[in-house]
């Protein structure tokens, strides 16, 4: 029925009907809208308990504290050589390493299981093998650079703080079913019994473990395995991405946006950045592996490999989003400037380009942020080999934080570096979060309103 031959009474009731339906609509979207970030947050929370519960623990570990004699019936070595008058630098070298050659071939091992046995007497009616066992193994090379660094030491005994072997630590922190029979345990009867009696006796406690932080990755002795060769790599990577993907991408925007003839080719060229920026990031891998490694013979496994990579796949983000915060510059700021006899370099430069340096450097930090976490195009380029040694220059064989992470999840002793991953990945998503409040420090101190 037309709205004319209604009465006023069916009019307000028809209204108030539409508005009704309107108003049911409204809370029914907010209602959705408001359980989509409940649900998103709530997923999150469970992300982040989970990985925290599992990594925590992992910062601390099992170490002995124990008095360690330098016996020097074990440690039969010549004095240290000293360079003579008239010796060349050559032949004192050789005489160095001969040395060396004689402090590497120390049983050092003995030390540690002698140090073991002064503490526990009862561990000297157990075979050599199983006390050996408590301590991890890469804790000999410690005792061996200390005499080399100062061999005065020999004869002399020095409290240390030794890590047990990984099962050691697994078994003290019930991380093993202790009711499994002795064929599948780890560690024999006796290990298990005198890592238990040491435990009680304060011998062996759980302490913050900065073998973590400070130890490369290791085979040999997985209790010492740690993240700073990864973390080395990731720095070296990221500066290489700061330097290269950064200044190019804003120099390429700013051109893009504020000088370029506005054509066919301009517009085939913004078509592809944005294609550039959906592609999977293993392409990207597969392009550095093919350009990088196979035309330019750069060597497998650096950090350079791995920065180029990830430059070029950072670049379309920071091109992205130098493009958006230049264009989020009222025009009538460059009308101004223009109008005041500003040149159009100036005006971009002088009047637009301060006022859209928050967005830019949130957005530069935000793809290195991006590029931090990527794990897919560094296995492509062979940074997933086994280094043990922390790199010293970006062109030194090293891992990555990320790689490190899928390194270790497949691990084979699962009740040990299942942890050691979650703290893995608790150490990248701080750098990631640090790095994201740093963006928004950076917006909130460069913002200004116009």
């Amino acid at each position: 029925m037309p709205i004319g031959r209604l009465s006023s009474a069916e009019v307000e009731a028809r209204v108030v009907r539409s508005l009704k339906k309107r108003h049911i609509k409204e809370k029914a979207f907010r209602a959705v809208g408001l359980s989509g970030v409940v649900t998103g947050l709530v997923l999150v929370l469970i992300l982040f308990t989970s990985i925290l519960s599992r990594g925590l623990p992992a910062f601390w570990q099992a170490t002995f504290e124990l008095d360690v004699y330098f016996n020097p019936e074990i440690i039969r070595i010549d004095p240290r050589p000293t360079q003579t008058s008239g010796e060349s630098s050559g032949d004192f070298r050789e005489r160095e390493l001969a040395w060396l050659t004689q402090v590497n071939m120390v049983n050092w091992n003995r030390l540690l299981e002698d140090s073991v046995i002064a503490a526990a007497p009862e561990a000297a009616a157990m075979a050599r093998r199983d006390v050996r066992r408590l301590i991890t193994s890469g804790e000999r090379f410690q005792l061996r650079e200390m005499v080399a660094e100062n061999p005065s030491i020999i004869g002399e005994t020095r409290r240390l703080r030794l890590l047990a072997d990984a099962n050691v630590d697994v078994w003290l922190r019930g991380n093993i079913d202790r009711s499994l029979p002795d064929a599948q345990q780890q560690l024999s009867r006796a290990t298990r019994d005198l890592a238990d009696k040491l435990f009680e006796e304060g011998i062996i406690k759980i302490r913050f473990s900065q073998a973590l932080f400070m130890n490369p990755d290791s085979r040999s002795s997985l209790a010492s395995a740690g993240l700073a060769g990864a973390f080395v790599g990731s720095l070296f990577m990221m500066l290489i991405v700061m330097f290269l993907a950064v200044p190019v991408g804003v120099a390429s925007a700013i051109y893009l946006e504020e000088f370029a003839p506005k054509n066919k080719l301009t517009d085939l060229i913004e078509v592809n950045i944005n294609n550039l920026a959906a592609v999977p990031s293993i392409v990207f891998g597969l392009l550095g592996a093919a350009i990088f490694i196979n035309t330019f013979n750069l060597p497998m496994s650096t950090p350079i490999v791995g920065g180029l990579v990830l430059s070029l796949m950072t670049l379309p983000t920071v091109i992205i989003a130098t493009r958006s915060a230049l264009k989020a510059v009222p025009p009538s700021i460059r009308q101004a400037a223009l109008g005041v006899g500003a040149s159009r370099v100036q005006t971009v430069f002088g009047h637009v380009l301060p006022l859209a340096i928050p967005g830019i450097l949130t957005g530069a930090i935000l793809g290195v942020a991006q590029a931090l976490g990527e794990t897919a195009p560094l296995l492509l380029i062979g940074m997933n080999a086994f280094v043990t040694n922390i790199a010293s220059t970006p062109f030194e064989q090293s891992a990555a934080l990320p790689v490190q992470i899928y390194l270790w999840q497949g691990n084979e002793l699962r009740n040990f570096f299942e942890a050691r991953t979650s703290a893995a990945i608790i150490v990248l998503l701080a750098l990631m979060i640090s790095l994201n409040a740093f963006a928004i420090w950076l917006r909130k101190k460069f913002e200004r309103r116009w």
